[in-house]
């Protein structure tokens, strides 16, 4: 049930579109009564009058089912995260009620990260989870793998909405003997972490070893996985072997070597620079 009107009212309303609840809406008269809350399973009280929003809390305590009072984390049982769904990757971000607007704001950094067609893509995952253990028992080459259909064209068409040919990439991918497809990349690191590209911050989550730079260290330990294997410096020679065997390196300092980036390339090593935008 969700007690009140107005754009707090609709925005609780859009939180359960395409869910199967069967969402009640009650007018400011009727949030004051509390016969009105019979049977509700959980309940929303949501309005800008502050006076409907104590009256209507007060009726709904008297159902017994979770109440939420919108930006009253002192009158509310539970609280409501900033929730990104993809289908079948749903992420949630919550601050106990405390900050609601720092869970948006990360609500829209998460969202950009995930691409769109990616609950699509785990869900044909799912359905090919026996046979891609038999293709890949090696954990490194499946993950190679999950990164080649989540960021290649299966991924880009299940975000057009072309299942049917999403599912007919992956099966081939299944069965194509493709070589894992490494890369070296030189990231600037600004002074400013809240500067990081987007593109930086994806290289990152994805890298299967970073090197840790001046300045670094932090960058890494809130955007790389906690499980990556970490480098102190930048040994050419290694960073070559490991591109070249397929695995993805990301090399993260205050100070980028480019002319180490043109001696992997000559080595036949791919390399992408990525710097900060400039601030203007």
């Amino acid at each position: 049930m969700i007690a009140g009107e107005g754009e707090p009212a609709e925005a609780k309303a859009r939180l359960f579109a395409g869910s199967p609840a069967d969402v009640v809406r009650l007018s400011p008269e009727e949030a004051t009564d509390p016969k009105a809350y019979t049977g509700a399973a959980l309940i929303f009280v949501a309005s800008r009058d502050e006076a409907l929003n104590q009256a209507a809390a007060a009726a709904a305590r008297t159902s017994g089912a979770p109440l939420n009072v919108v930006d009253h984390p002192e009158l509310s049982d539970f609280h409501t995260p900033g929730i990104v769904d993809r289908g079948q990757v749903v992420a949630a971000i919550g601050t106990g009620g405390a900050a609601p607007v720092l869970a948006s704001l990360l609500r829209g950094e998460i969202e950009a990260r995930i691409p769109p067609g990616a609950g699509e893509i785990v869900r044909l995952l799912g359905e090919r989870r026996a046979a891609i253990l038999a293709a890949f028992p090696d954990f490194a080459e499946r993950r190679a793998f999950f990164r080649r259909c989540l960021m290649g064209p299966a991924a880009r068409a299940a975000a057009d909405g072309d299942m049917a040919s999403a599912a007919a990439r992956l099966d081939a991918a299944l069965t194509e003997n493709v070589p894992r497809q490494g890369r070296v990349s030189l990231i600037e690191a600004p002074a400013e972490a809240d500067r990081l590209s987007l593109r930086a911050l994806r290289t990152l989550s994805a890298a299967d070893i970073v090197v840790v730079g001046d300045g670094a260290e932090e960058i890494i330990t809130a955007h790389a996985r906690r499980d990556v294997e970490r480098w102190a410096e930048a040994a050419e020679d290694r960073l070559s072997a490991a591109a070249l065997r397929g695995d993805l390196v990301a090399v993260l300092g205050r100070h980028i070597d480019r002319e180490l980036g043109a001696r992997l390339r000559a080595d036949g090593v791919a390399v992408e620079i990525l710097a900060p935008a400039p601030c203007p």
